[in-house]
């Protein structure tokens, strides 16, 4: 039988310990037995958090040690700032030279960096921690923007529920779509989400514009709906379009085009959450021109279509 080990930290978050266990063992053949066996391997007792919740303590009979020899080894989310055991990290790696999948639920990420098993690998983890994990382990290829990545042997997963998108791939990568299916229907849940982790970043404005471009960043903002061009941006800012190009970029870290696209995209995900416009009106009121052209930026930016992301997002 296929043997999932859990490990348990210090910190660990409640919901994303649960989440491999619920998954797993819902998993069954066609004849009813099961697919797999769960361990969850904790040190003695752990403290255990769940959200603003007092921590708790949880023990288990079995050890971390016990994780050596498991086909599948699954770090849920610890406190990304703390440093995970040196015998963590040394089973880490044994397992996955010894041939063991190795996966992470969202800030897990941080652990299996620190064994260096994502050097070099795409890998993400929640949105909120995405720039931390790259900052502080740059041989990370991390993308933000999806729910979970497979690199083969070691696969990670983005924010919280997410790890249940992980766990029932590798439920489909291992048994195939029927069987995983039936572990989402006995969740109730869908086989697989639309979109990626993009849809639920939190848009955050600017604090303040630079002095020198504000007014214009401010007037690009009030004529979203208008096709607006390098041409037209620079003279507004009464500069060369060369000279705006580099202002921009120095100033905002992108192109005045990229910085439109990115406010437009944010006024029509407002619009498809609060207001009843159809998507050709959303489509028109935020610059895009036609629908065919929203479509297709919306889906390449966020992760989903505009219908369904109204459908999830409907306030």
């Amino acid at each position: 039988m296929h043997t999932v080990a859990v490990l348990a930290l210090d910190g660990v978050s409640a919901f994303d310990l649960t989440i491999p266990c619920q998954v797993f063992t819902l998993a069954t053949h066609p004849d009813g037995t099961p697919a797999y066996e769960v361990r969850v391997c904790a040190e003695r007792a752990v403290t255990a958090t769940a959200g603003p919740a007092e921590p708790f303590r949880l023990s288990s009979p079995y050890r971390w040690d016990d994780a050596r020899h498991a086909d599948t080894v699954v770090v849920p989310g610890v406190p990304a700032e703390r440093e995970p055991p040196a015998r963590i990290v040394r089973l880490l790696k044994e397992a996955a030279a010894a041939g063991a999948r190795v996966a992470s639920i969202c800030t897990g990420a941080f652990v299996l960096a620190h064994a260096g098993l994502l050097d070099g690998r795409r890998a993400t983890t929640h949105w909120r921690f995405a720039d931390a994990l790259a900052a502080r382990f740059p041989g990370t290829r991390v993308d933000p923007s999806v729910l979970f990545v497979d690199d083969d042997r070691v696969l990670t997963s983005a924010g919280i529920a997410a790890g249940l998108d992980l766990c029932l791939h590798m439920v489909r990568r291992d048994h195939g779509a029927a069987v995983a299916a039936q572990v989402a229907r006995m969740m109730v849940m869908a086989p697989q989400r639309a979109g990626g982790q993009a849809q639920f970043i939190e848009y955050r404005a600017p604090e303040s514009d630079s002095a020198d471009l504000g007014g214009t960043m401010q007037w690009m903002r009030d004529k979203l709906a208008e096709p607006l061009t390098v041409a037209d941006i620079a003279a507004h800012a009464m500069m060369s379009r060369r000279s705006l190009s580099r202002h921009f970029l120095a100033q905002t870290g992108t192109t005045p085009l990229r910085w439109l696209l990115a406010h437009r995209l944010q006024r029509a995900r407002e619009l498809l959450e609060g207001s009843d416009l159809p998507v050709a009106r959303v489509a028109q009121s935020t610059g895009f021109g036609s629908v065919e052209a929203f479509r297709h930026h919306f889906t390449r930016h966020i992760g989903t279509t505009p219908s369904a992301y109204r459908a999830a997002f409907r306030m």
